[in-house]
Parts: C-alpha cells; structure tokens; sequence
C-alpha cells in the first residue's frame, strides 16, 4: 500500500493516508476515514468538557451537584454517587434495533434517556477528597483537575498531571513537586513560572531548561546553579537579585514581561519531545512511534492522538488511553483493547459505538452499562444474533460513510464552547454553528460579586493573612469572581507566590497559549536553514533550530 492523498468530505482541505494508517484500518476492520485529523479531533473534543462546570440538582437524589452538563441540557443527569451506585439499571432503557430505521437516530434516543453521570469519575482509579475533579482518577486531595492520575496529591486548577504533589496552576506535569505556573515540566520540585523543564529544583521563569538548581530566568541552560538571567553570580549575589522579586505581585509581573522580551534572543529546539525516539508532533514523553501526536507519555504506537499516557497501536484517540491497545476514535477510554469510535470506556474489549460502557465485552451502541456481553442498544443478545445484528449495522455505516469515524455533530454531548475543542481550536459562534455545532450562550458565570478589589489586594503575599480565603475577588481581565482555596493559599506562603489576580480560567487559557498550538508548521531552521516541522507557526517571532542545531550550537 502506497501513500494515499484525499480530500476531507468536511472541510475539503487534503490530507494524507500513510501506508501504516492503511495496516492499523485493516487490523481495525474498518475503512480508512473520509475526514481529515483536523476535523476528526473536533468531533472527539466535543466530547471533553472539562472544566465549564454548572450548579444543578441531581435528578435522583436531588441533591446539590457540580456537573459537566448544563441545567438547561436536555440529559437526566445523576451525582457521581447516585450514577455508579445500584439504585437503577441502564439496561431497563434498553430498546430492540430496528434495521429500517438509521442506527445513529436510535443511538441517540437511547443516550437521552439514559442518565449521564454530572462528573467523569474512573471506574479503576479511584479519588479521595477530590469532589471538583473531572476526566481524571486515582488522586488524594485535588481541586479543579482534570485529564491526571493517578497518584496525584494536594493539586489544583491543573490539566495533565501523572504522579504530581503540590501541583498549582500546571499544564502536562509528571513526577513533580511544589510547581506553580508551569507547563511541560517533568521530574522537578520547587520550580515555578516555567516551561520546558527536566529535573530543576528550587527555580523560577526558567525556559527550555535541565538540571538547574537556584536559578531564575534562565534559557537553554543545563546543569548551572544560581544563575539569574543566564549570568553566573555568587549564592549571595543571587539572592540579592531574587528576593526582591519572589512574593510580590507587581515585581513578578514586571519580570515577567522581561523575561519574555529577553527569551526571544535564545534559538529554540523545533520541539519540545523528550526521551522519544521516532515521533513527530510535541510534548511527548518517553514514547516510541507516534505521529502527528500532541501531550503524549509513555506511549508507543500511537498515531493522531492527544493527552494520552501509556498507550499502545492506538489511533486518534483524546485522553486517558492507560494500559490499552488497539483504539480507534475513541475519548477518554482506558484499560481497554478493541474499542471503536467510544466515549468512556474502562476495562473493555470488542465495543463500538459505545458511552460509558464498563467491564464489558461484545458490547455495540451502549450506554451507561457494566458487566455485560454480547449487548446492543442496551439489549442483550445470544452471540449469534449478536453478530448478524452488528454486521447489519456495520454495513449500514459503511455505507454512510460513518464506519470507524467518531459520532456525528447530532450525538454531541457538549457546546463547542464548553470543550477542549474551543481551547485547542477555537472558534466563534458563527463559525461554530456554521459547521453544524452546538454554542452554549449561558455559560455560568458570575460577576459582580467581589468583597475585595484586586487594587486592594496587599502586594507581597507576605502581608496576606488567611481571612483572604473568606473573600470573593475579580480578575482583572474577565471580571469573573473566583475564590482563593485553603490549601492554595498554604502553597502561596510556602512558595512565596503573590497572589493571583486572574481567575482559574484566564489562567488557564494563558497556559494553552503558552504551550502554542496543537499544529505542525513547515519552516526552516534558523541556523542551517534545513526544512523542519515544529508548532511554532513561519510568522512568529521565535528563533527555531532543527534538532541537529540546537545540540551543537546551544547545548
């Protein structure tokens, strides 16, 4: 099989079909996609709202809940308690297919009556005392986290963590301690203000950086202690320098806009992968073959995919993917292996077209079940009408065109707005809805509310007491409110962190930019001017080297 170039039946811009795509389709058994990666990544994003969360009341013990789903969604939504508790049984919603009627239409009356849980909760990873995490398991005492676990402890207001404690504010973190406004870093303790990091401690505003010790605004340094501004100086001297800065709120933002003017000087590498061998794309950790990728770690195999960790022959997929293989288009599925075009499945295999389907096998167009085999439509079946049912529906998408893609707009859980697709690719309302996607106008958001004005806020962290956690402040860039948390403010003091004037979500957003976007660029490098791919974009103003320059020249 040759490489085969096509035109997305969505957005009719081309795209390729490699010659290994072609084997991993046929293992599938499924026919190679008629949609490019692009728009193959908006319809699984669609299915990943992490942290656009509503007040509601839990539809059967009506009690107060945070939910991923909007009061006004037209789902039954139970509390996580309620939804994996014996209290009611999915497969009493489970409906007989009818082959004169297309499958998605009878797919998507199934998932509007069957309950949906208001918060993504893992099924083999179990949290403790992490009420507000979504997408994520297996973590101790976390707030606002999402797409981690396991074994993360006292984190918050953080995506993409693995083995992480003290987390504030991080973006793709693993085997990390005491961080704070960092993004892609691995192995590090005490390092804030930074990016690119591997194996620092006690650092700020450090940039593509490894093994540094007591530095501040540093640059493609390796294995230095106290230095500031890539300059050598006594531990004295460093100190000088430092503690001006470190607590105050003014100082750190002043710093911080020089030191992006003065990172600007220094060439880049034309990714930012690390112990990988035979990857393109960027922020992938210790992985192996993988292509076209973005956030991966300790994966191999893994092809069009996005915040995965410790996945293997897998196919674009969004999020978890741990211990599993064989996965096609699916969202956030682990411990699993031949799964098709699914949305929450754990310990799994041979399911397709599935929601949150667990412990299962033999499973196609399910939702909310466990424990089951040989099942369709939430219906039970003996394997041999099993088969000739499933083949009668195979065939039907085949010949839609639908077979081996993601579910279509229709089946969306989500607004654009609400998911990880208007974070990596956003667009506006129009736009949205011109591509057949759902916009959500009442976002919940509240303004207005504030006891303290960010102008009044103490400077230094230093001159803050705890009461700060009784008030209500506003960012300064959306007016939102947000509240400070107790153990975010015991990290403060501890880091001498100044406390934040933005809320979690600008926050937040200001990390995806930073990290840039989930886009491969050709360009050249700046030093020998060979072709290279990376995601900083022709226009932009960063010195980007190839790999080969950046390790003699920089290093």
């Amino acid at each position: 099989m040759i490489q085969d170039s096509r035109i997305c039946q969505n957005c009719k811009n081309g795209f390729t079909i490699e010659p290994d795509d072609f084997t991993f389709y046929k293992k599938m058994g499924v026919p190679a996609p008629i949609l490019c990666p692009e728009c193959r990544f908006k319809r699984k994003a669609q299915f990943r709202n992490e942290f656009v969360l509503y007040n509601r009341s839990c539809d059967l013990c009506h009690e107060p809940i945070i939910s991923m789903y909007s009061p006004s969604s037209t789902f039954t939504v139970y509390c996580p308690d309620c939804w994996h508790s014996d209290k009611w049984d999915s497969f009493s919603y489970g409906r007989v297919y009818n082959s004169n009627r297309p499958f998605f239409d009878q797919f998507k009356e199934l998932t509007h009556s069957v309950p949906k849980c208001a918060l993504y909760r893992s099924d083999v990873m179990k949290s403790v005392n992490s009420p507000y995490e979504n997408f994520a398991g297996g973590n101790k005492d976390c707030y606002l986290v999402a797409n981690s676990g396991p074994n993360n402890e006292n984190c918050a207001y953080s995506r993409g963590m693995l083995q992480c404690r003290n987390v504030f504010d991080g973006y793709n973190i693993d085997k990390s301690e005491n961080i704070y406004e960092g993004v892609n870093i691995h192995n590090s303790k005490g390092v804030s203000w930074s990016q690119n990091v591997s194996e620092c401690l006690d650092s700020s505003f450090l940039l593509n950086c490894v093994g540094l010790q007591n530095c501040f605004g540093c640059v493609n340094l390796r294995h230095k202690k106290y230095h500031f501004l890539n300059e050598p100086l006594s531990k004295e001297e460093w100190k000088k320098k430092v503690e001006p800065i470190i607590g105050s709120y003014s100082a750190i933002k002043e710093f911080a806009k020089n030191f992006d003017e003065f990172s600007l000087k220094f060439p880049r590498r034309e990714n930012n992968n690390l112990k990988s061998v035979a990857v393109t794309g960027d922020y992938i950790f210790e992985s192996k073959n993988c292509r076209s990728s973005f956030e991966l770690a300790f994966c191999e195999n893994v092809n069009y995919s996005f915040s995965v960790k410790l996945a293997k022959d897998t196919y674009d997929i969004i999020g978890h993917g741990r211990n599993s293989e064989l996965l096609l288009e699916a969202v956030a599925t682990g411990y699993s292996a031949r799964v098709i075009s699914s949305w929450w499945v754990e310990n799994a295999q041979d399911v397709a077209y599935c929601f949150a389907t667990r412990n299962s096998q033999e499973c196609f167009g399910c939702d909310g079940i466990k424990n089951s085999k040989f099942s369709i439509l939430n219906k039970r079946y003996d394997e041999k009408e099993y088969r000739q049912i499933t083949n009668t529906i195979k065939q039907e998408l085949i010949q839609a065109g639908d077979y081996g893609l993601f579910f279509p707009p229709a089946l969306n859980l989500f607004a654009y707005n609400e998911t990880i697709a208007q974070d990596n690719l956003p667009l506006t309302k129009d736009e949205a809805l011109a591509q057949g996607y759902r916009w959500e106008d009442n976002l919940q958001i509240t303004t207005g509310k504030e006891t303290l004005k960010s102008e009044k806020i103490p400077d230094d962290i230093s001159e803050i007491s705890e009461k700060i956690i009784d008030e209500i402040l506003a960012c300064v860039s959306c007016k939102r409110n947000y509240k400070i948390i107790q153990a975010e403010f015991q990290f403060y003091k501890l880091m001498s962190i100044p406390l934040p004037r933005h809320c979690f979500y600008c926050r937040h957003q200001a990390r995806i930019n930073r990290r840039g976007p989930i886009k491969i660029f050709d360009r050249n490098c700046a030093n020998c001017q060979k072709p290279i791919k990376t995601n900083f974009a022709p226009d932009q103003p960063e010195i980007i080297f190839c790999e080969s320059c950046y390790q003699q020249k920089v290093i």
